[in-house]
């Protein structure tokens, strides 16, 4: 009989060596349920919360505990008090919240403030609070322009601009419905385009401030999907626009407003045909917006370039793979003042750093058999970029920084090894960075643009030494036809290889998506559970397959119209290496995943049957 337990996951693939064994000193106390979930005594502190850069020399930082907003000198580390709630506490009691706000200028002069469905701007130089609607509608995306001096919002799929010198609003459409949206983006292009961090909008103000451009969804075609939301006391049935696969998406097209006239440009693509139209981007200008297609088939890219006068489309990029293209999202296309543009792709099997000059000729900027993960940040002209990359291994991510020219070397910023995520003043002189190991908790350091260690900002290792937890260790699996597939497992405390131990395999197992790394945990990786499934004698396992992204996109192709197949290979190999080691328990293997690792893990409970214990 099987005792009702927490089951470990075993990780399956055919050999292992290990690269790194990172075990911090251990302490005598250990984990109760409840601080797994968040409650009881902490065992890390809260890194500082930076909140952008005032200027090339300064940063925002929040006080938590007071609410106070500093701007920090970066060399000297002088703090200046920017806001002080006690300068606005009759706001605070009227029941105005600041923190976070719908939206802020980038100086923190003035803030968006939602209250009761109506917006608000709050502007720190008059303290006063200025009401901007006054209806009970569900008012979206309130976003400042650039110069600060106008909100564009959207509300029941009709954009609308609001000018706060003249305190006039200004309905920019006037054919929005749950069929038509204007700048509010439809279910799948929220959920499969533009991200869940877009909130749903679709409008992009100008850096002029003059202009905004718009994306409109016609969703007529676009199937009803209906379901029950058990949230409420009382069932509740929703319809709701849902294209599944081979039926109709919504139809798009994209406008630029005149935030001051009203007038509307639509951008003449008149192409009908079943594809995506996604990222318009300005140049520095406000001249200029380019513009991305990508077919159905999502094999086919192309970047569009729009000059508005003359109203002119150029085609400036193109892109095609049989397998499948991705869409030059906002931390991948980067407008230089000379026209040209910095974008990030995989069009080699590797994803890399190509520049594109304004005659349309195509540099590669850096290559290799190694992975550049985002661009963190390119300089006014274009000619130099930072970088996060893999150069040396897949598992780690570092600051990295080269000429765009192709020519020049690749100069490592960060120290060491690990997972670096950074934030680079707009001059390019400082750096935030903040880093973790497999065994070591998130630091945050200042750094100059060489990675000179100005101080340390933050450590949030607190009590992490006191517990006595699981031992991490990173390795990689040799799968039979040679593909070393990165892994990391956490053991029991006091681990003793006579002795016999469950194992829990946690995985995600989407295209592209690897949850391994040299870090204190990523993805799946998160929390304390993890430790506290290795306190409890189980081994938590954690696995890559050869389509995650550590083998570039040759790996990730090999899912392409094929998912299942190498997920189940892979995962099967590593239940047969957990099955080979003396320690693992045979009968009490385990796979467990959410969202897409609950597909893997099903696949595996049912097409791969009998290969792991549990699921």
């Amino acid at each position: 009989m099987i005792k009702r337990k927490l089951v470990a996951f075993i990780y399956v693939i055919a050999f292992c060596t290990t690269c790194c064994v990172l075990a911090a000193e251990q302490g005598t106390k250990k984990l109760s349920f409840e601080q797994v979930l968040g409650s009881g005594e902490q065992l890390f502190k809260s890194l500082p919360r930076i909140m952008g850069w005032a200027d090339g020399n300064s940063y925002f930082e929040l006080d938590r505990s007071m609410g106070i907003l500093y701007s920090v000198n970066a060399r000297s580390g002088r703090k200046r008090a920017s806001i002080n709630p006690a300068n606005f506490k009759e706001f605070i009691k009227k029941g105005f919240r600041f923190f976070p706000p719908e939206d802020r200028t980038e100086d923190f002069s003035r803030f968006l403030i939602k209250k009761n469905q109506d917006l608000y701007i709050y502007d720190k130089l008059n303290n006063r609070m200025q009401r901007i609607t006054e209806n009970s509608d569900e008012k979206h995306n309130g976003t400042f322009s650039p110069d600060g001096r106008k909100v564009a919002y959207t509300i029941r799929g009709n954009l609308y601009v609001y000018n706060s010198e003249s305190g006039k609003t200004r309905q920019l459409t006037s054919d929005g419905s749950k069929e038509i949206l204007n700048g509010y983006a439809s279910w799948v292009y929220y959920e499969e385009i533009l991200g869940r961090r877009s909130r749903y909008k679709a409008f992009w103000w100008s850096p002029d401030s003059r202009h905004i451009a718009f994306m409109r969804f016609d969703q007529t075609k676009v199937p009803e999907f209906s379901f029950i939301d058990y949230q409420e006391d009382y069932d509740q049935v929703i319809d709701m626009r849902y294209p599944k696969a081979g039926y109709p998406n919504p139809l798009v097209k994209i406008g630029i407003t005149d935030s001051i006239s009203g007038k509307i440009d639509w951008i003449p693509f008149e192409d009908k045909n079943d594809h995506y139209l996604a990222f318009p981007f300005w140049n520095k200008q406000g001249t200029a917006l380019f513009f991305q297609w990508l077919n159905r088939d999502q094999n086919h890219l192309k970047v569009l370039k729009y000059d508005l006068s003359p109203r002119q489309i150029k085609l400036k990029y193109e892109e095609i793979n049989q397998t499948w293209v991705d869409f030059l999202t906002g931390d991948d296309f980067h407008v230089c003042r000379d026209g040209s543009f910095v974008i990030r792709s995989a069009r080699s099997g590797w994803s890399h750093i190509y520049k594109i000059l304004p005659s349309g000729k195509l540099k590669q900027v850096t290559k290799g058999n190694w992975r550049v993960h985002s661009i963190e940040y390119l300089d006014v002209n274009g000619n130099t970029v930072f970088f996060r990359g893999s150069l040396k291994d897949s598992i780690n991510i570092g600051l990295y920084k080269t000429r765009t020219n192709g020519k020049g070397k690749i100069r490592k910023i960060s120290k060491g090894n690990g997972v670096h995520r950074t934030s680079i003043s707009p001059n390019g002189k400082y750096i935030i960075d903040t880093y973790s190991t497999i065994d070591t908790p998130d630091k945050t350091d200042l750094l100059t643009a060489t990675g000179r260690r100005i101080r340390s900002l933050g450590d949030s290792n607190y009590k992490f030494n006191e517990y006595q937890l699981a031992k991490a260790e990173l390795f990689r699996i040799k799968t039979d036809d040679g593909y070393q597939l990165p892994a990391v497992w956490y053991l029991p405390p006091n681990f003793d290889k006579r002795k016999k131990y469950p194992v829990l395999l946690t995985i995600y197992g989407g295209p592209d998506s690897p949850i391994v790394h040299n870090s204190f945990g990523s993805g799946y990786r998160r929390g304390l559970l993890k430790f506290y499934y290795a306190q409890e004698g189980i081994i938590n396992l954690f696995v890559d397959h050869r389509g995650s992204g550590h083998f570039g996109k040759k790996g990730v192709d090999l899912m392409h119209r094929n998912l299942g197949k190498w997920e189940l290979n892979d995962f099967t190999q590593v239940a047969k290496y957990l099955r080979s080691l003396p320690f693992v328990d045979k009968q009490k293997i385990g796979i467990t995943g959410h969202s897409y690792g609950g597909y893997v893990a099903a696949l595996m409970m049912t097409k791969g049957a009998g290969i792991y214990n549990f699921g």
